[in-house]
């Protein structure tokens, strides 16, 4: 019972959560994730935009002109200028998003990292929701 118990407390907190949202209007922390994509020009960060758009694994891609760029490849230090992406997204599509992301990106190593949203404006969070497909 108690192995049972400790297994479906996630779920169960998870539900909960849902439930209480639901009822009240308010937002879960983490439903929604912010992802940084670099891409090596404008063309390519447009494509992958639209592509990322096309599919639906987002509500809003947000293209950020020119940053200069530091980085270890090889063991050597590079420089570089990038165009980087934001994504807004449900945190439950990160795994669909990077998977589809580095099956068409040019570069051996995208970077592809997220991080949750905790707090925000609830009618933005409510039009990212209509925005996507659902899971």
């Amino acid at each position: 019972v108690m192995t049972l118990s400790f297994l479906m407390y996630p779920v169960l907190r998870s539900l909960a959560l849902q439930v209480h949202s639901a009822v009240t209007g308010s937002y879960i922390s983490g439903t929604h994730s912010v992802a940084f994509i670099n891409c090596l020009n404008e063309q390519i960060a447009k494509d992958i935009a639209r592509a990322i758009m096309d599919k639906k694994l987002a509500a809003c891609v947000n293209i950020l002109p020119k940053t200069s760029t530091l980085y270890f490849w090889k063991g050597e230090i590079e420089e570089s200028t990038e165009i980087l992406l934001l994504v807004k997204t449900r945190t439950s599509k990160i795994s669909e998003l990077s998977s589809y992301v580095r099956s068409i990106h040019p570069f051996e190593i995208p970077e592809i990292i997220s991080l949750p949203i905790d707090q925000g404006n609830p009618f933005y969070f409510k039009w990212l929701e209509e925005s996507m497909a659902r899971d």
